[in-house]
């Protein structure tokens, strides 16, 4: 008889975290491990979550713990309740987790804590800013994850420098490219710019950085910066819920050449950017986005953990103050082209890749790290 395989359990907490997910879930499905979703409602009205899982075609959870938005400490505190009686009650044989949000912390914790293995996707990235959440939050998932998925040869290096062990670490590439190859036949960039009113020559914008919005002078000089750019061109901006009322009394509001409108779906906002003449972003995943589509990217952040993006992309970064020089150079430009080749593994299989690792890891297989990644030494020291 053949031995039952254990249940994986994928925590998703935010949007980027359901589209790194949804290639690793189809992979697991054709190797028919049995999984499911927990949901924690980080992301948690309709168009930051719901949508999402219809477009990527992720299926229903098994629980939503509906935390909403609220501060790290309290948001932290309500996810490590909610996801120790979540885990105590399916009894998972690994727990996987994406990113670099508070939900991955918090399952990392309390998967710790109840002696249940973990995965990270997405390991290894690093901006060196301790000020910022994720960072402490990437950091501290790494050092107690059982499995790491790299998606950069750096972050192979960062892994190495802080001592972890190269038997967890596996270079795979990056799933969120996964899903936006599997996207690409069905953006329609037209049709959703006919759809906002927007002309054929646009940027879009996208904002919530906690240092660029909850300051009020922060915010003031980030609004200055956005709005003298469409005096370049019209910027349209899905704005995520967080951090909306500092950048309204800002003034980050609907006027002639800038549009503010609610979040979209995963496929309307990549149609939206596909047929941008530039991107204005402190996104993570809109940089790796951009890098694939070949869409100048500038980002109003002063590190990225995404480096690779500069190196291989369209990326660069900016300051307010910098913004609307490095626009009107970007527009003058005319579409980009990634320099070289994309980044190593970006080729749409990451997700089978990482499937194929849970699997063997599952199975009790002595996994080789060289088995299943690209020929980058992983040396520590």
């Amino acid at each position: 008889m053949r031995e039952r395989v254990p249940l994986v359990l994928h925590v998703l907490g935010a949007r980027p975290n359901f589209v790194k997910a949804a290639p690793v879930v189809r992979g697991l499905a054709e190797l028919d491990v049995p999984q499911g979703i927990i949901h924690t409602g980080q992301h948690y009205d309709a168009l930051m979550s719901d949508v999402f899982f219809a477009d990527l075609g992720l299926p229903e959870p098994l629980a939503n713990l509906g935390v909403g938005s609220d501060s790290h400490a309290r948001q932290t505190a309500a996810l490590l309740t909610g996801l120790e009686e979540v885990v105590l009650e399916h009894d998972p044989g690994l727990v996987v987790v994406y990113g670099d949000v508070n939900s991955t912390l918090a399952a990392i914790l309390v998967c710790a804590k109840l002696g249940v293995p973990t995965a990270h996707v997405e390991a290894g990235l690093r901006s060196f800013d301790r000020g910022m959440p994720e960072e402490v939050n990437r950091v501290v998932t790494d050092s107690l994850a059982d499995l790491l998925f790299a998606t950069s040869p750096e972050a192979l290096s960062h892994l190495a420098r802080e001592g972890v062990d190269p038997a967890k670490v596996h270079l795979v590439g990056n799933p969120m490219i996964d899903s936006l190859k599997a996207a690409l036949p069905r953006l329609d960039a037209k049709a959703v710019r006919h759809r906002l009113g927007l002309p054929e020559h646009y940027a879009v914008g996208t904002l919530h950085r906690p240092a660029n919005v909850d300051a009020a002078d922060s915010a003031r000089e980030l609004v200055a910066a956005v709005a003298e750019v469409s005096r370049r061109v019209p910027v349209v901006v899905p704005l995520h819920p967080r951090g909306r009322e500092r950048l309204a009394a800002a003034g980050l509001v609907t006027g002639e050449r800038l549009s503010v409108i609610d979040p979209l779906g995963y496929i309307d906002f990549l149609s939206l950017v596909r047929g941008a003449a530039l991107v204005v972003t402190d996104s993570g995943g809109v940089q790796e986005e951009t890098t694939m589509l070949g869409v100048p990217c500038l980002t109003l952040r002063a590190n990225t953990e995404r480096p690779i993006t500069i190196t291989h992309g369209t990326n660069r970064l900016v300051t307010p103050a910098q913004l609307p020089a490095a626009a009107e150079k970007a527009l003058a430009d005319g579409a980009a082209t990634p320099s070289g080749d994309l980044p190593p593994l970006w080729d749409g299989a990451s997700g089978p890749r990482i499937a194929r690792v849970l699997a063997a890891w599952l199975r009790g297989d002595n996994l080789s790290p060289a088995a299943y990644t690209l020929s980058v030494p992983y040396q520590n020291g």
